[in-house]
């Protein structure tokens, strides 16, 4: 009832982005990402995803989220404990429309033993079932964050396979990314301070990818050889003092990597769900240029995810 309640609140809320357009009181920000949002459909559509009807409406919603999403891990895991759902099966999250309700529901895991990550949520997909708005929360991110967030949740509506996070936000974040590098390329010029702006963005937030990456391998290494106890709670704490010192050191342009360092959550459960997006980045880039590009992946996962393991259909063997 609450998940109904706050999707009938966020679809209540949508205004055709054209309408929105023609408003004299729109301000100027909001107006030049607006008007971003059919080209990115448009080029959406030629890479191969099914746009749909979806963001074809914008909600005007308040705040840096529309969900908040609860990620749990069991002691001595660094991989999501997931939870059950009908139709989708096992995800890795759970999302809540109050955050009240995620942080009560959250006490309650950390209870039970469970280390737990909360994290706001700009956007979701409802996989086609709906016709999904551009929000708020996405608006307000950079311009870079809003068309990569879109042609993620578009990735979502084209290819999805039940109990299968890892495969389809890997997919979704991969895609997502790629596709906003070659957006802008084309929009803009490969020269352009856009394009060189966009593939900045990115390429920094994979090298953060990678740095997190290590630190999970090296901690599911320490929980496989270590037994529980004050031992493993030293080193486990070195490892993460060790991952923020060499987060500080990166000479970082498009944020402030001291302060990233400081401020960023690595305890298990946020681990899990970086991992959950960004674990086979490597992996699906090498896939694409056997394909040949982002329409043959796109191809590929659709046939994949018809599969009984998608991930290992698509990416083969490994980690």
């Amino acid at each position: 009832m609450h998940l109904g309640a706050g999707q009938a609140r966020l679809l209540a809320a949508r205004e055709p982005i054209d309408e929105a357009l023609g408003r004299a009181d729109l301000d100027a920000a909001t107006r030049e990402k607006l008007a971003l949002v059919p080209e990115v459909r448009a080029s959406a559509a030629a890479f191969g995803l099914d746009v749909g009807g979806q963001y074809t409406s914008w909600a005007p919603w308040p705040g840096d989220r529309i969900v908040t999403a609860l990620i749990t891990t069991r002691p001595g895991e660094i991989e999501p404990a997931g939870f059950w759902f009908p139709l989708v099966g096992t995800v890795p999250y759970k999302g809540f429309f109050d955050p009240a309700r995620a942080e009560a529901e959250a006490a309650r895991w950390r209870a039970q033993g469970r280390d737990v990550c909360l994290a706001p949520v700009p956007a979701y997909s409802t996989l086609g079932w709906l016709d999904d708005p551009v929000t708020g929360p996405m608006l307000r991110a950079g311009t870079g964050a809003l068309v990569e967030t879109l042609f993620h949740e578009l990735v979502h509506r084209t290819v999805f396979a039940r109990d299968a996070g890892d495969f389809n936000e890997g997919l979704a974040t991969f895609v997502g990314q790629e596709a906003s590098i070659a957006f802008f390329a084309a929009r803009h010029g490969e020269a352009s301070e856009e394009a060189r702006g966009e593939r900045l963005r990115v390429a920094e937030e994979r090298q953060l990818a990678a740095l997190l990456g290590a630190l999970r391998s090296r901690i599911a290494a320490l929980y496989a050889s270590t037994p529980a106890g004050p031992a493993r709670d030293t080193e486990r704490g070195r490892l993460e003092a060790e991952a923020r010192a060499r987060i500080a050191a990166l000479p970082l342009a498009t944020r402030d990597a001291p302060r990233f360092a400081e401020r960023a959550r690595l305890g298990d459960a946020c681990l899990a769900l970086e991992g959950t997006y960004t674990g086979d980045l490597p992996r699906y880039a090498a896939r694409r240029d056997e394909l040949g590009g982002l329409r043959a992946l796109l191809e590929a996962a659709r046939a994949a995810a018809r599969t009984p393991d998608p991930r290992l259909a698509l990416l083969g063997a490994g980690p």
